[in-house]
């Protein structure tokens, strides 16, 4: 297969993570025969320092052309609130000009690192879960206001948004355990009200051997640290999926070991580690890279249908992480850590 994947590394930790991804994909390609073009773009921060916008023409045009986008992290304090311009823009535009409107995130708990996690050892055996948030609607994307004295932050869906997203997460439930749990406040706001009565009637007449229940935000935080495992599909719009992703990062001990994908209505995908730029230890080599080598597995999953190649990268990891290897963040304050090229490294021989 002859694939163009677009790389761009972005801000802070980002080009260093992704490096190993691309060591990764790399080595799948030539043991895979595979020919994976690999081209890197500015994004993000560092963009706007060269080209006064995160997203430059040049970057706008790879990333059309590539079957895949492969994403490190932007953001970093030389763009915070006072700057003229900032990052997050450039990657809410990049998924409006992909066409990503539903993200997954998947999130397992390896064996290894049931003692790493803040979590109970008891709670986290056997989680395996899986949100797909949506990810192009919502208050993040509706119409705002600024005066003096008031701001506002439009909470907007339509039937067809709501719609699309769950036919996502009905094709994923027919794969795992069709178990989806819809997250809303349908007690309170009218968007949530539409989410629950669409969900609903879009998996029983397309997804009939689908189960689907629904579940209040608060309820889900709630439920996600005391039983986690009971979920198979959260489906939940993109505020709620936001912050709820994060939380639940943490039953796997650490931000730097998850992966996501966001996908469109087409093969092309956007992959990216959930964690972001990390700018108190960029340079540092010491992130943790398995977050995006893992988005790497998905990008090879989701956009270029190479589902042995995907399981050969997962494997990797888990083996790597089984025998031993841990960056900073899973040593949990005891035994040897890795750097980021190291960890890299671990992955590599295990394949």
């Amino acid at each position: 297969m002859r694939a163009s994947i677009a790389v761009l590394g972005g801000d802070g930790i980002g080009p260093e993570v992704v490096a190993e991804a691309v060591r990764v994909l790399e080595a799948i390609g030539q043991r895979s025969g595979h020919d994976f073009s690999l081209q890197a773009a500015p994004f993000g921060g560092i963009a706007i320092d060269q080209f006064g916008t995160g997203l430059p023409d040049q970057t706008r045009e790879l990333c059309l052309a590539a079957d895949a986008v492969l994403l490190g992290a932007i953001g970093g304090p030389s763009w915070g609130p006072a700057a003229p311009v900032r990052p997050e823009p450039a990657l809410l535009e990049l998924r409006r000009l992909l066409g990503v409107y539903a993200n997954l995130r998947p999130i397992q708990v390896h064996p290894a690192l049931r003692d790493a996690s803040v979590i109970k050892p008891e709670v986290l055996e056997g989680v395996d879960l899986l949100f797909v948030r949506e990810l192009t609607g919502g208050i993040y994307f509706g119409r705002k206001t600024r005066d003096a004295d008031s701001a506002t932050d439009e909470c907007r869906y339509s039937v067809t948004e709501i719609e699309r997203i769950t036919r996502v997460a009905g094709r994923l439930a027919m794969t795992r355990r069709r178990q989806i749990v819809q997250i809303d406040k349908s007690n309170v706001l009218a968007t949530s009200k539409l989410w629950r009565e669409v969900s609903e009637r879009v998996i029983h007449a397309e997804f009939p051997d689908v189960q689907i229940e629904h579940m209040f935000v608060d309820a889900a935080a709630m439920h996600l640290i005391r039983r986690p495992r009971d979920f198979d599909v959260l489906l939940t719009e993109n505020l709620f999926g936001d912050i709820l992703t994060d939380e639940a990062a943490m039953l796997s001990s650490s931000l730097g070991l998850l992966p996501s994908a966001s996908l469109g209505d087409g093969r092309r995908g956007l992959y990216e580690p959930i964690h972001g730029s990390a700018p108190d230890i960029a340079g540092q080599g010491i992130a943790n890279p398995i977050g995006t080598i893992l988005s790497a597995a998905l990008l090879l999953r989701h956009s270029l249908g190479l589902e042995a190649e995907a399981q050969r990268i997962e494997a990797a990891v888990a083996a790597a992480i089984s025998s031993g290897a841990r960056t900073a963040d899973l040593a949990n304050g005891t035994g040897a850590t890795l750097g980021t090229r190291q960890m890299g490294d671990a992955v590599l021989a295990e394949l």
